[in-house]
């Protein structure tokens, strides 16, 4: 995934309100939109190297958007958790993920279940549907090992029993834990941060749904998926 325009350098003030940061650029300060849910946990230190993108839309509120944060010298991460549907979908396209290849359909945002949407439906080829669920791993990482999630996450709770539910209903369901950062050899649930997500994943493993994850090589032009790492469940 490149980046449609370059991005703008500056250094982070601080992130606030959840949604909101406050960067200098050099130029003055702006107030970025952080499209970030999480508690973006060793990604969100006042002084840290930040990039940004400029909203196409001049109506838009704010003029900004976090993308990009540089945790320690050269170590960039993606801190823009929009992304990582449409990573994973490239991903999917150019056959990185050979487990997931030859869907003729791909889908974005389906709705299913009581009352969700799923990040990814891959249809066709006379096999069951496949419901692949995108988390987004930048935080919370220790060493090499990154974790999900890094707040609690009742959210994802209710993702991981949905993706259960397809199971048993003869479907196909997969979680991928897209990691926007190229520091990371393997990802494992939090379970110190939160424990009821960490029994509902191995829960849904249990019961059928597939586990995987990729790293990312990030740069100010572009994000791309570029290998499969290792999930450990302890």
């Amino acid at each position: 995934m490149r980046f449609d325009d370059p991005l703008r350098e500056g250094r982070l003030i601080r992130r606030y309100q959840r949604f909101l940061a406050d960067v200098d650029t050099g130029d003055g300060v702006v107030t970025a939109h952080c499209p970030n849910t999480g508690s973006m946990l060793g990604c969100a230190e006042p002084g840290m190297r930040v990039w940004l993108s400029a909203a196409r839309n001049p109506a838009r509120k704010l003029a900004w958007t976090w993308e990009l944060a540089e945790v320690a010298t050269g170590r960039l991460v993606g801190v823009h958790t929009g992304r990582a549907n449409r990573l994973v979908r490239e991903a999917v396209e150019t056959g990185l993920i050979a487990a997931l290849s030859g869907y003729p359909e791909i889908r974005g945002e389906v709705r299913y279940g009581a009352n969700s949407r799923i990040d990814l439906l891959l249809e066709g080829d006379e096999r069951p549907p496949c419901y692949v669920e995108v988390k987004n791993v930048t935080a919370a990482v220790d060493g090499d090992i990154g974790y999900f999630p890094d707040a609690v996450s009742e959210r994802g709770q209710r993702h991981l029993q949905a993706l259960s539910a397809e199971v048993a209903a003869g479907h196909r369901a997969v979680m991928v834990f897209c990691v926007q950062r190229a520091d990371v050899r393997e990802v494992r649930p939090a379970d110190h941060i939160d424990p009821v997500y960490g029994r509902r994943l191995r829960a849904a493993i249990a019961d059928g749904v597939e586990l995987m994850a990729f790293g990312a090589d990030v740069s100010p032009d572009e994000i791309v998926l570029r290998r499969r790492l290792s999930v450990r469940l302890p």
